[in-house]
């Protein structure tokens, strides 16, 4: 099973600086981020207590705060790539510990936590079959991984708008439903549930989204992206498409949102 090529997705160390420089307003923007990672905290199975958990990709540490909280006497470990992002989130507390790594190789050791938690992270890992891995060799038996990421799907009206204009890459890429659901059977990990959601939001105007985007760090970060600024022409070309999707609404942005639960049973 081939996943995403490293070279088709943004270089982690541009994603760590993106994510860095937005630490302090990515949680003013991060409406999707809240309800998705709700979402995934709804979906934990029944009667969870752990001793320890890990909140992979923690950003600013929302859901940290929200594991804290929901286990009040489990130890807490919150990791993230971007150093800006630990800074932010470790004065505000919920986890005992803040770690700066990497989902595709935990700095943790074997056996060490019962619950492994991430949500809106794992889309920028090019090797997912590594995340996994990783997941099952730091999880004790009868511990958990819930995962939300994104998938094919994710931001197809801006994607599509865009290609109306020019055939550059604006768009960040993600990997096929069908590649996370044959990796998560090929894990080794029990597959409790795997499935997708779409999550839309609805904009007045596209450079709403576009800011969002851009204080969420989440904005194109892709090899082949273009550089420099982009011309008014081109900008305007992009509206003009964009607003051929229109709803009552306003503009419809959609993610496609892969929510997986997964056990290690021994």
């Amino acid at each position: 099973m081939t996943d995403l090529s490293v070279a088709s997705l943004p270089d982690k160390r541009l994603v760590a600086v993106s994510f860095s420089r937005a630490a302090a307003s990515y949680d003013s923007v991060a409406e999707l981020q809240r309800d998705v990672g709700h979402e995934l905290m709804n979906r934990l199975p029944v009667g969870l207590n752990p001793q320890r958990w890990l909140d992979v990709g923690c950003g600013t540490g929302y859901f940290s705060r929200v594991l804290g909280q929901h286990f009040p006497h489990s130890e807490g470990l919150a990791l993230d790539i971007a150093q800006g992002m630990l800074a932010y989130a470790r004065p505000l507390g919920g986890a005992q510990h803040f770690i700066a790594g990497d989902a595709e190789c935990l700095p943790l050791q074997d056996n060490s936590c019962d619950v492994v938690f991430s949500s809106l992270a794992l889309q920028w890992c090019a090797h997912f079959d590594a995340v996994l891995s990783e997941a099952q060799r730091v999880l004790k038996p009868g511990g958990v991984l819930a995962f939300a990421s994104l998938c094919v799907g994710t931001l197809s009206e801006l994607r599509d708008s865009w290609k109306a204009v020019d055939g550059q890459v604006h768009v960040n890429r993600f990997r096929e439903f069908s590649a996370y659901q044959q990796l998560c059977a090929e894990s080794g990990l029990q597959v409790k549930s795997l499935h997708t959601q779409p999550h839309v939001l609805h904009y007045p105007q596209v450079r709403q989204l576009t800011h969002e985007l851009k204080a969420l760090g989440a904005h194109n970060l892709n090899p082949g992206r273009p550089e420099g600024l982009t011309g008014r022409a081109r900008v305007q070309g992009l509206i003009a498409a964009y607003e051929q999707f229109r709803q009552p609404l306003g503009l419809p942005a959609t993610y496609q949102v892969v929510y997986g639960i997964l056990e290690k049973t021994r």
